[in-house]
C-alpha cells in the first residue's frame, strides 16, 4: 500500500515508463531474495581501511541483501576514486562528487581543482553532488569558506539536475538561509541525520529527505532521531538508510537501546554484523540490521522499510 501511494504521488514528476521500471526491478529484487533487499545511500569505500579486500566487502554486502551501494566522493580526490569504482562495479556502486565542509579550504586555496569536480560530476556513474554543506562542530575550515564552496556545489547541482547531498552539524539556520535562496532545487538528502526532531521537521517541511545510519544506537535523547521514528514525523516517503561505512558501526548491543528493537533484529543480520564490522570498520553488510531497528521504532515491517527506501533510492537517483 505504501508502495501504491508513493508511487501516485510521484508520478506527476517522473516519467511513467522508468517509474514502471524501476517498481518492476524493487519486485524483482525482492523475489530473489529471502532477506531484505536494501540500497546503502552512503558507503565511503574509498577509505584507506578497504585497499586490501575491497572485492569480499562488496560480495558481502550483495550476499546480506545490499543490492546497490552509492560511494561517496568527499574531496576531488575521493570523487575521482568514487568514480573509478562506479565503472569497476558497474550496476552495484555508484559513485558521488562533493567537497564535503572539512575540506572546504582546499579548494579556497587551489581553485583550479574545482573545474576538476565539476568535469567528474557530469559522469553518468556520478549519480548527486555532495556531500556538501556545513559543519560548525569542528574548525577544519572557516564558515566563510564553507559557505562560499557550499553555495559552488548547489549551482553545480542544480546545472547538472543531479541530487544534493547535504552533510550538516550544527549549522541549520546558516544552511537553509543558503537553500532558501536558490530556486528550482533539485531533491535535497540530508543524509547521515543526527539533529533534533524539531530540526528534521525544518528540513521535512521544505521536502527534503533524510537518511539515518547506524547512530540510532547511539542516540540517547528523548528528542532526537528515535522520537522521529515512534511519533511518525519521518515518513517512509522520506526516509532513505546508509552505513557511512567505515564509521557509524551500529551497536545494537548499546544499552540505551529499547528491547523490543533489539530483538527485532534478525540472526542472519546480527551474523553479518558481528562476524565482519567492528567499531574501528563498519561495512555496508551492516544495512539489513540498521533497517530491522529503524522498522521497530517505527512499528513497521523490515520490509515494508526496505521496499520503501529501496524505491525512494532507485527514484531519486535514477538507479539502473
Amino acid at each position: 500500500q505504501n508502495m501504491d501511494q508513493q508511487q501516485n504521488s510521484d508520478v506527476a514528476t517522473t516519467p511513467a515508463p522508468q517509474l514502471e521500471d524501476q517498481l518492476s526491478l524493487v519486485d524483482s529484487m525482492k523475489h530473489c531474495f529471502e532477506n531484505l533487499i536494501v540500497i546503502d545511500v552512503g558507503a565511503n569505500l574509498t577509505n584507506k581501511k578497504y585497499s586490501r579486500d575491497l572485492d569480499s566487502v562488496v560480495q558481502r554486502a550483495r550476499d546480506a541483501g545490499v543490492q546497490k551501494l552509492m560511494v561517496h566522493g568527499t574531496s576531488v580526490k575521493s570523487s575521482k576514486e568514487a568514480l573509478r569504482l562506479s565503472r569497476i562495479y558497474p550496476d552495484i556502486i555508484y559513485s558521488t562528487a562533493g567537497i564535503h565542509p572539512h575540506d572546504s579550504k582546499s579548494i579556497v586555496e587551489e581553485p583550479a581543482t574545482w573545474f576538476d569536480l565539476e568535469h567528474i560530476a557530469q559522469a553518468q556513474e556520478c549519480v548527486a553532488v555532495g556531500p556538501c554543506g556545513l559543519d560548525y562542530q569542528r574548525d577544519f575550515s572557516e564558515p566563510e569558506a564553507q559557505k562560499q564552496i557550499f553555495a559552488k556545489q548547489l549551482q553545480l547541482a542544480i546545472r547538472l539536475n543531479k541530487p544534493l547531498l547535504i552533510h550538516e552539524r550544527s549549522a541549520q539556520n546558516d544552511l537553509l538561509e543558503i537553500l532558501d535562496k536558490f530556486e528550482n532545487l533539485p531533491p535535497v538528502i540530508i543524509r547521515g541525520f543526527m539533529g533534533t526532531a524539531e530540526e528534521a521537521l525544518k528540513y521535512l517541511e521544505r521536502r527534503f529527505y533524510i537518511s539515518l545510519t547506524g547512530y540510532l544506537c547511539k542516540d540517547k535523547s528523548d528528542t532526537g532521531v528515535r522520537r522521529l521514528l515512534e511519533n511518525g514525523t519521518l515518513t517512509l516517503d522520506r526516509l532513505l538508510v546508509e552505513t557511512d561505512a567505515p564509521f557509524m558501526y551500529p551497536n545494537t548491543r548499546a544499552s540505551k537501546l529499547p528491547q523490543h528493537v533489539k530483538t527485532a533484529i534478525t540472526e542472519r543480520s546480527l551474523l553479518y554484523l558481528h562476524r565482519y564490522c567492528t567499531f574501528q570498520r563498519n561495512e555496508p553488510c551492516s544495512l539489513p540490521a540498521i533497517v530491522e531497528m529503524i522498522a521497530a521504532f517505527m512499528k513497521k515491517t523490515p520490509d515494508e522499510v526496505a521496499l520503501a527506501t529501496a524505491f525512494n533510492a532507485l527514484k531519486l537517483f535514477g538507479l539502473s
